[in-house]
């Protein structure tokens, strides 16, 4: 595939600057051979406002978070939910507003330290708190990371620790596109952060950034070997899905999709245009990466390695709305959940839901 042929957006009046040109496989915007389809198995739970954040206890049960209410809930893993608890954060869906409570994560020592951690808004930022879950119930809250950029969109907020014991994050660029290219700011990052928030060795920085040059990165995950992937919104031409490389510069503003031999980080896989897509939540699993699509209003599925790496299918089209988190759950299925009640879709029956996915 040549420069011309990948999709490149600079941006009127600004000259490319010098970055990492790292590609990442070939086929990027391929449709490769048709994969094996993914089975509904069953709704887990009804009735939610937004359900954003998600992580797995050790039961197979899972805490999910609501986005505009706070309220956080186990979902069983059999069907049913129950509120275990609060955290007051910064909603704007009145205005289809993106800020709330956001990621959610598991200390690596859960089993022993009961330690959760959540990624949140406030009136003034968007920061990191961890509090304890035990006896059915979340503890008060305490800040890990304040000062994260907080705007009506670009919000970031995914959470999760990698094979390292160490926190990772996905930061927006809180709509302040020149945030993403400053080393220095929070805004349009993907960060690394100790436990209890401190910047840790080998960061390549020596500060919390672990890459830069993105706009808005909801979904962060670590697949099997211990490589971190990121899907990433798009202004309107190019959506992205990223494999994150420490000190790596992903282009945003000076350039949204890949760049060929341009000089900046190119993602595995895009969408053009932003319509098709808009990806929220990602998940690995079986080899592809998993999407949840809100425009879009599908889950993705993206060949991760071999020759057809890159390649995109599409799954449940319009079957649900907007598909916004999406996890990989202990047993090896996918939770994903809806998004029709955050101000942009009309609400079906039962929305939002928690939804069981098997895999082939």
């Amino acid at each position: 595939m040549t420069a011309l042929d990948r999709r490149t957006v600079l941006k009127a009046g600004l000259a490319t600057t010098g970055g990492l040109a790292l590609g990442v496989g070939a086929g990027a915007g391929a449709a490769g051979p048709a994969a094996a389809a993914p089975r509904v198995d069953r709704t887990l739970a009804k009735g939610l406002g937004v359900p954003w954040g998600m992580a797995f206890l050790p039961s197979g049960n899972a805490l999910v978070g609501e986005r505009d209410s706070g309220d956080v809930h186990v979902v069983k893993r059999g069907g049913g939910r129950r509120r275990v608890g609060h955290l007051a954060a910064f909603s704007q869906v009145s205005r289809a507003g993106e800020s709330g409570l956001l990621g959610l994560a598991l200390h690596p020592g859960f089993a022993t330290n009961r330690l959760v951690y959540a990624y949140l808004s406030t009136s003034s930022d968007n920061r990191i708190v961890r509090m304890t879950y035990a006896n059915g119930a979340l503890g008060s809250p305490h800040v890990v990371l304040a000062g994260i950029p907080m705007n009506l969109h670009h919000n970031g907020g995914g959470l999760v620790f990698g094979p390292d014991g160490l926190l990772y994050a996905s930061t927006g660029d809180g709509e302040v596109s020149s945030r993403a290219q400053s080393k220095s700011s929070l805004g349009g990052k993907t960060l690394r952060i100790t436990p209890d928030g401190k910047v840790p060795a080998g960061n390549p920085f020596g500060n919390y950034t672990w890459s830069m040059g993105h706009r808005n990165v909801e979904g962060i995950t670590f697949d099997a070997r211990g490589t971190l992937w990121a899907s990433e919104f798009g202004e309107k031409e190019t959506d992205e899905l990223n494999m994150i490389v420490p000190g790596a510069n992903y282009g945003w503003p000076l350039v949204e999709g890949a760049d060929g031999a341009g000089g900046y980080r190119d993602p595995l896989a895009e969408w053009s245009p932003t319509s098709t897509c808009s990806p929220a939540g990602v998940a690995v699993a079986n080899g592809r990466a998993w999407l949840g699509a809100l425009r879009g209003e599908c889950l993705y599925s993206v060949r991760l390695r071999g020759p057809d790496s890159g390649a995109k299918h599409k799954h449940f089209a319009g079957r649900f709305g907007r598909i916004r988190q999406v996890m990989a759950a202990p047993d090896g299925s996918l939770w994903i959940t809806t998004s029709n009640r955050d101000g942009r879709a009309a609400p079906g029956p039962g929305d939002d839901k928690v939804i069981r996915v098997a895999l082939p």
